[in-house]
């Protein structure tokens, strides 16, 4: 009798396969993940320097910063009684920071004339690494 060789793999060298497909993604997803996190950092960077400039450009027109109450919103829509506003300051609307809430901003601010913070990707006050408060001054 003739028999014919079957081809594909045994259950043994699939097990084998998958186990090394397991431990390269337990090692390189780690280090994704946190390439991740720092490019969410350094984005919401970029953030608060184009919202300080733009802030800074209202000032020159408006002789002020913003308001508390007229909070950021001011640099895409004209205040209240706001005679030499020559806005928008913003292309589009002002910008969530990275992990979708919205930026702090405080008039005076505790370190200079107005504070613009991400409070980072756990939403809190304080924190280290990527819970860490971005400041902008």
């Amino acid at each position: 009798m003739h028999y014919k060789a079957q081809s594909g793999f045994t259950l043994l060298e699939l097990l084998v396969v998958i186990v090394i497909i397991g431990l390269l993604a337990g090692y390189v997803a780690p280090r994704y993940f946190s390439q991740v996190g720092k490019s969410e950092v350094q984005v919401a960077r970029a953030q608060i320097d184009s919202l300080e400039k733009a802030l800074d450009q209202y000032r020159l027109d408006m002789r002020r910063y913003p308001s508390v109450e007229e909070g950021l919103d001011a640099l895409v829509a004209k205040p209240v009684a706001a005679s030499t506003w020559n806005g928008p300051y913003l292309k589009k609307s002002v910008p969530s920071d990275p992990w979708g809430r919205s930026f702090v901003y405080r008039v005076p601010g505790e370190k200079g004339e107005f504070d613009l913070v991400s409070l980072g990707r756990d939403g809190k006050p304080g924190g280290t690494g990527e819970d860490a408060d971005i400041v902008l001054r």
